[in-house]
């Protein structure tokens, strides 16, 4: 059974909601021109939001954080994006002298032996190669939702970064039924881990599949016991103010008729951005410790 057949299940808001994702897009991409940058996880969100950027001629440039872990499959997938909307996916990989010092130090699979050790690695991996991605840029747009984990069930449309940059989550109302309907009637790519039991997917060492009536996120970093478990991409402001909820929230303006754009999506390469599908990063690792529980058959 594939993740179309199991997850395909638009609520009864889905057509309000696509309008409205459309309508923050549309709204950021013209305020933040030249810009904006879609921080695409290459997870099923991501995708639905790739494809209303391009279905909608947003000139939104698509980004992602290479780490040099990730499965085949999600690297895989960056050809398929890059040749079914004719664009050009940034790819954002850590320094290699950084990663260098730290295999060299820790080892190549350290996150299994304490959590500091596995935040240092998202660190190196994410976090420094997404500040550099951001730098320059006055917004960028994720696929968290609210019904993801616990830990996000109140992330806002709109919401400010530490740094003070517009933040966006046009799809945080969003059920997983209508991300998978989305998918199935527009024929969106995907990774195919999803067909997998991997609804929530980072790097190979830190992910799993999931089991029946387990969360969503439970297998990012499972053999943790910290029920707030991040990878510090999304780390809120130490002071700032409460974020909005409502979809007349500040920041943007959400247009009541969502206009159509006509600007033609291409996100250019630039320097320090790595268009190569080898980083030069990815090393062999340790067998992972075993899941909790046993992965599903495909």
């Amino acid at each position: 059974m594939t993740a179309i057949q199991r997850y395909a299940r638009p609520s009864p808001h889905f057509d309000e909601r696509v309008a409205h994702a459309v309508a923050v897009l549309q709204s950021a991409a013209a305020e933040h021109a030249g810009a904006i940058v879609q921080s695409s996880s290459l997870g099923v969100e991501a995708m639905v939001l790739t494809d209303l950027i391009a279905a909608h001629q947003l000139p939104i440039a698509v980004a992602t954080l290479d780490t040099g872990r990730l499965h085949a499959e999600t690297l895989a997938l960056i050809t398929r994006i890059e040749q079914r909307y004719g664009i050009v996916v940034e790819r954002w990989q850590p320094r290699d002298e950084a990663v260098i010092r730290f295999v060299t130090r820790h080892g190549v699979d350290p996150m299994y032996r304490s959590a500091e050790l596995r935040r240092a690695c998202c660190d190196l991996r994410k976090v420094e190669p997404l500040a550099r991605m951001l730098h320059g840029r006055s917004a960028w747009i994720t696929g968290r939702r609210r019904q993801q984990s616990a830990t996000r069930d109140a992330v806002p449309f709109h919401e400010h970064d530490r740094d003070g940059r517009l933040k966006l989550n046009p799809l945080a109302d969003w059920s997983w039924g209508d991300v998978w309907h989305y998918v199935a009637s527009r024929d969106v790519p995907y990774n195919e881990l999803h067909d997998r039991r991997f609804p929530s997917i980072g790097c190979e060492p830190c992910t799993r599949a999931i089991a029946d009536g387990e969360d969503f996120r439970a297998g990012r970093w499972w053999w943790e016991n910290d029920e707030a478990r991040e990878c510090g991409l999304h780390s809120k402001p130490h002071s700032a103010a409460p974020a909005a909820t409502s979809r007349s929230e500040a920041g943007v303006v959400v247009p009541a008729q969502a206009h159509i754009g006509a600007a033609d999506v291409k996100a250019a390469p630039a320097a320090g951005r790595s268009q190569n599908a080898d980083s030069g990063l990815h090393v062999q690792a340790a067998p992972a410790p075993a899941a909790r529980v046993a992965q599903p058959a495909r």
